[in-house]
């Protein structure tokens, strides 16, 4: 007889895959991307998947009930990655774009702001170090200084002064400050949202944006009991362990993700493994 009671928190690797594999037909797992998926790099045009990801996330989609990607890049950055992949959904720019059934939704209270991101790029461009990165992703602007961390003081304090000069949110992140439209959507929220019709949800994340999806899961948890959230924390140098102690579980790199998952499909496929 499948198990009725959830585990509890702290969790085993052995004992969350069991549990979930009894409920796999209501389980959504997410992940974000860089960090989690896809090495960080210096050049974030240049990040790819882990070439076996691809294959493990398609075979996801098959046992579980959804596989979602939730990510500070653009859907159209992600569909180039994943386009692939026919049953996995992208939800781009924290939420502000989703990728599902072929088709592109956007939040429409963004839309209102392309302009002012354009301009805010233009800016930083021309007031900015030459060596701070400039992404513009149409609905914000992310400052990059991986590459120059000496300049990390004035680019965050530059950031916040256009926030303020234009009403914009800020989103911190690993070595990069971002700037966003004043629209209520992060990932937290997006998890929110998924996990309403999901009895159970893992996710995957890296950076202090995640932690707010992981938060989404224990709130979910507080108010059915019914749910199981499990949040998986891929160890970096740059957020230290304050990612890592607000998880259930740690990995190492995106490389272990792949592995993991490769090794929960069996698992997952025959109930308890």
């Amino acid at each position: 007889m499948p198990e009725t009671s959830r585990p509890a928190h702290p969790l085993s690797v052995a004992e969350a895959l069991r549990f979930t594999a009894t409920r796999a037909h209501e389980t959504t797992f997410f992940f974000d991307f860089d960090g989690v998926l896809s090495p960080v790099t210096d050049d974030p045009d240049a990040s790819q998947a882990v070439p076996s990801v691809l294959g493990v996330l398609e075979q996801l989609a098959t046992r579980l009930q959804r596989v979602a990607i939730v990510s500070a890049r653009p859907v159209s950055f992600l569909r180039s990655r994943f386009g692939s992949l026919e049953h996995v959904d992208l939800f781009g720019l924290y939420g502000l774009e989703v990728w599902h059934d072929g088709d592109v939704v956007t939040e429409p209270a963004a839309l209102p702001w392309v302009p002012a991101m354009a301009e805010l790029a233009d800016r930083a461009r021309a007031e900015l170090p030459d060596d701070i990165l400039i992404e513009y992703k149409r609905l914000s602007v992310a400052l990059h200084y991986r590459t120059a961390p000496q300049h990390a003081q004035e680019v965050e304090r530059w950031g916040h002064e256009q926030a303020e000069r234009i009403g914009l949110r800020i989103q911190g992140g690993r070595m990069v400050i971002e700037l966003k439209p004043p629209v209520d959507q992060d990932k937290g929220m997006v998890i929110s949202d998924g996990v309403l019709q999901a009895g159970c949800a893992w996710y995957f994340g890296d950076d202090m944006s995640d932690i707010k999806a992981f938060d989404a899961l224990r709130a979910r948890e507080a108010v059915d009991p019914n749910f199981f959230g499990v949040a998986v924390a891929v160890a970096n140098p740059e957020t230290g362990d304050e990612v890592s102690s607000a998880a259930d579980l740690t990995l190492d790199s995106p490389e272990d993700v792949a592995r993991f998952l490769s090794d929960a499909l069996p698992i997952l496929a025959n109930g308890r493994g």
